[in-house]
């Protein structure tokens, strides 16, 4: 089973084209969660090889100062690049993670797992602490089917993408506004992510981002995805990653009201009381565990959590 996950933001997954220094220079000025610098579909087959030499000098550089995670999506193991990508970019100091496409069994990830032990045995020995993370791009009905063993598949796996478009043309289905037509996929991601321990799961791809229709859609698709159990979003366009981030962190109101639960709740676990009610509203161990979870991710996402515990100190169970 996949390691225990650490505490990950992955709130924004921005994909920038290795295919053009420009772009690459450009996200140095970003300031997101992850960006996944692609070598598969951005890339034509004329730029593969041209494109791993822009990379590999790019994550050499000095890594940008507001970009938490930097990932490379590499070809699919079946179209037999998938090496050429590995031993190209792997010798380069900052990178965090690999975004594989197109997992549709555990000997994909397998393959993986054993260049990254073959190239950086040091970084990949098992009292590593920094090994280089997977995240898996779920595509097909295949790989739906195949999640147990591909959750399970490698310990460097950190979390599952969909990709809707893939998945469409695999199943021969339209995807429409409501995203109905994906919500059994979706579903059985985000749980069986859960069960596994996996750090995120990043939702589809919104593909508008223009004007304000473009910007009430993402907002929609990114709600629905959080209420799904997603905790990211893919992004096509810098425009979109503010918006996804604010979707996929806990606002003022909720990270407020999280911190009087765990302070009511430790004094009422003082008090020997297992449930207790806060403004009218009982409060037992799945609400008190939710706030927790809400007050860690706060502090990552750069909440003053300190402040609020010292204004909410005096909190007592009703």
């Amino acid at each position: 089973m996949a390691t225990k996950a650490a505490p990950i933001l992955r709130r924004a997954m921005l994909y920038v084209p290795s295919s053009s220094p420009k772009f690459l220079a450009k996200s140095h000025a970003l300031s997101l969660d992850t960006a996944a610098y692609d070598l598969e579909d951005s890339v034509p087959s004329s730029l593969k090889s041209s494109s791993r030499q822009h990379l590999a000098h790019f994550l050499t550089q000095p890594r940008p100062p507001n970009i938490s995670e930097l990932a490379v999506r590499i070809n699919a193991i079946s179209t037999g690049l998938a090496l050429d990508d590995l031993t190209s970019i792997l010798s380069a100091p900052n990178i965090d993670a690999l975004l594989i496409p197109k997992v549709n069994r555990a000997s994909d990830l397998n393959f993986v797992t054993d260049v990254l032990r073959h190239i950086l045995p040091e970084r990949h020995a098992k009292d590593a602490t920094n090994p280089i993370k997977i995240i898996a791009l779920v595509e097909s009905a295949e790989a739906i089917t195949n999640l147990n063993e591909i959750c399970a598949a490698s310990p460097y796996l950190s979390g599952l993408v969909f990709a809707a478009e893939d998945f469409a043309l695999d199943l021969s289905i339209t995807r429409t506004p409501s995203l109905s037509e994906f919500l059994y996929a979706r579903s059985a991601m985000v749980t069986h992510a859960r069960a596994f321990n996996l750090a995120s799961t990043t939702d589809l791809v919104c593909t508008s981002f223009r004007g304000e229709e473009g910007r009430q859609m993402l907002e929609e698709e990114c709600l629905q995805g959080k209420n799904l159990g997603f905790n990211g979003k893919q992004c096509i366009h810098p425009d979109q990653v503010a918006i996804a981030q604010k979707a996929f962190g806990p606002d003022e109101k909720e990270v407020e009201w999280a911190v009087r639960i765990v302070i009511g709740d430790k004094n009422a676990d003082a008090a020997g009381r297992g449930a207790w009610t806060m403004d009218g509203k009982m409060i037992d161990a799945p609400v008190s565990g939710k706030a927790r979870a809400i007050v860690e991710k706060a502090t990552l996402c750069g909440f003053d959590v300190d402040a609020l515990l010292e204004k909410w100190k005096d909190q007592e169970p009703e």
